[in-house]
């Protein structure tokens, strides 16, 4: 590598420069080192190149050449007919990448891909000194006639210019020979980049040629699905290149190229360093965990440090955010998955797998359709409703009570799987809570006040509900009222081989509590009793041979609300399912959870 001022021997330098030159042969494009102007150097490389014909481009030898990242690593070469990828640090001095176009009417074309924020980028061509040591002898140049040689290179001829974050090249059908250079300069923030440089345009052909028509079509619209569709690329078809199409999906807006997307994909992991020992974890290091970050100055100036440079560290977007999916060469793809009622923005690129080398179709947006609007349920006050909510699905109901009120009991009664029940009154949240069996919710009344219920089943199944909604005492209610253990104890050490002593608890209300028994097989357990029985059917299903008694039973004092029975007249060594039924004033029933006992065998 060149040095930059300073370099002890400079003709031994140059002496290497001639070596380089030599050996490396390149048709159209010659290698220059020195990203920001060295002037030495570029004075020594100048020397070099007028003096001597330089040899056409050994085909072989190149495409060895270029896959070489010890001689093309973090230099400001281009080679000819090779796409390379650069990074930019925001409002540094301009990068700089240089090539030499040896004969005139060379045909020349020059592409930059801006790939995280918009680029200003500059060509140029630098005239070659008329005046040049042709040998490259070895022996130093004076310094004055250095500096000449530097300011002719530095007055060059704009050729192009281009300020944004479009895909935007440079095409000549015929150029001048001389040195080219090409700057670079990102004013927004940090970038990636790629350029693509050659003087064989017609027959590189380094991009995936786009249709005639390259729009994106959405050819249906569903919920959570949007199927796409696009014109192939001939590149594939006619010209037999490996091709394959990416599609790229997001909330926030169409992207340009493909690095784009991959630049808001994956974050640049090479500023995050480990935290020293006895240093806290940045912000980063709790959002990436799921913690939410605090808004105090305690997280402030927290920013990830590199051994060279500072910088603050994004946060890596949710991988929900944006998607990108290689599919293949088809053409047309159903995007699945999608929330109801959101805008999405679609892009389609075609890859060209051997090169890597992507052209961006023109992308498109859509809004997935609205979830079906379903017919709310209204709720009457006092009125025991039956709901029926099919496998994942939901259900909404409205209670809208006449008089003012201080607050609503709600009465929810799962009778096969667990559903999720939320509540809002007025669009306030007010309680979200899954139910299992029986449940019973007191609610904070407001005058006038609307509440909207969704119940949203089970994925195992289909869900059977018995919903109550009332601001009327409790003793007025269709529904008996429940404690908050709807359990039922069995006392292990009262077991007999013929009778078995459970327990229940009550409440303040007086209630008829009836207890029935079913004999099951041994190894019958939780899960098949939950498949079998319906919660919601009353007693008024039990065979007469399976009821127990029936008593009414209450406690003023609900710390001593618990009563006890003893069953008799079971066999020895039997398994037993109980069920206790409360009965309210109107005939509505519950069931407590059922329980299974086991006689002994021996006694």
């Amino acid at each position: 590598m060149l040095q930059k001022e300073g370099t002890e021997d400079r003709g031994i330098e140059r002496g290497r420069v001639k070596d380089t030159l030599t050996c490396n042969k390149w048709r159209g494009m010659r290698l220059f080192f020195g990203p920001h102007g060295w002037p030495l150097a570029m004075a020594l490389v100048l020397g070099v190149v007028v003096g001597q014909k330089l040899p056409t481009r050994d085909e072989g030898l190149f495409q060895m050449q270029i896959r070489d990242k010890t001689l093309f690593h973090d230099n400001s070469v281009i080679p000819d007919g090779a796409e390379i990828s650069g990074y930019l640090f925001r409002d540094t001095p301009k990068s700089r990448y240089y090539f030499v176009v040896e004969e005139d009417n060379t045909p020349l074309s020059v592409t930059v891909t801006p790939c995280d924020a918009p680029l200003e980028w500059t060509l140029t061509l630098q005239e070659l000194p008329e005046e040049a040591s042709g040998e490259a002898s070895g022996e130093p140049e004076p310094l004055e006639q250095q500096k000449h040689q530097q300011m002719t290179v530095d007055e060059g001829t704009e050729l192009f210019s281009y300020k944004g974050n479009d895909v935007e090249s440079y095409v000549a059908a015929s150029t001048p020979s001389g040195l080219y250079q090409l700057e670079l300069l990102s004013t927004e923030k940090d970038s990636n980049f790629k350029v693509y440089a050659t003087t064989t345009p017609e027959s590189d052909q380094p991009y995936p040629e786009l249709p005639y028509d390259p729009r994106v079509d959405v050819t249906s619209l569903g919920r959570t699905t949007v199927t796409l569709a696009w014109k192939p690329t001939p590149t594939g078809i006619l010209m037999g290149q490996p091709v394959q199409y990416c599609v790229v999906v997001n909330k926030e807006h169409n992207f340009k190229s493909l690095c784009a997307a991959e630049a808001k994909i994956s974050v640049d992991d090479a500023f995050m360093a480990a935290p020293k020992p006895g240093r806290d974890f940045s912000l980063f290091d709790f959002a990436h965990f799921g913690f939410v970050p605090s808004d105090n100055d305690f997280n402030k100036d927290r920013g990830l440090t590199s051994n060279k440079i500072s910088r603050s560290f994004t946060v890596k977007p949710k991988a929900s955010d944006i998607q990108k999916l290689c599919i293949g060469n088809k053409n047309i793809y159903t995007v699945s998955d999608l929330k109801p009622d959101t805008q999405y923005y679609f892009d389609v690129f075609a890859v060209n797998t051997a090169t890597n080398t992507s052209t961006a179709y023109v992308g498109t947006f859509a809004r997935t359709k609205e979830e079906a609007r379903q017919k709310t349920l209204e709720l009457k006050d006092g009125k025991v409703s039956d709901v029926f909510i099919k496998r994942k699905g939901s259900k909404f109901m409205r209670f809208a009570p006449v008089s003012s009120h201080q607050r609503v009991t709600l009465f929810v009664h799962a009778c096969l799987d667990s559903v999720q029940v939320q509540v809002r009154r007025d669009g306030k949240l007010l309680l979200s809570q899954n139910v299992e069996g029986v449940r019973q919710f007191l609610l904070r009344g407001k005058p006038k006040g609307k509440y909207l219920i969704r119940m949203r089943g089970s994925r195992k199944g289909a869900s059977t509900l018995k919903v109550l909604a009332t601001t009327k005492p409790s003793n007025k209610q269709p529904f008996p009222s429940l404690p908050e253990d709807t359990r039922i104890k069995a006392f292990d050490k009262l077991r007999t081989c013929s009778s078995a002593t459970v327990a229940w608890l009550g409440t303040q209300d007086r209630n008829k509590y009836c207890v029935y028994k079913k004999e099951v097989a041994e190894n019958y357990g939780e899960e098949q009793r939950r498949r079998e029985q319906n919660q919601c059917a009353g007693p008024e299903t039990r065979r007469k041979s399976e009821k127990v008694l029936c008593k009414y039973f209450h406690s003023p004092n609900l710390q001593k609300a618990v009563t006890t029975e003893t069953i008799t007249g079971l066999e020895p060594g039997k398994t037993y399912l109980l069920d206790v039924y409360v009965v309210g004033h109107s005939g509505h029933s519950v069931k407590y959870q059922s329980k299974l006992v086991k006689t002994r065998k021996y006694c």
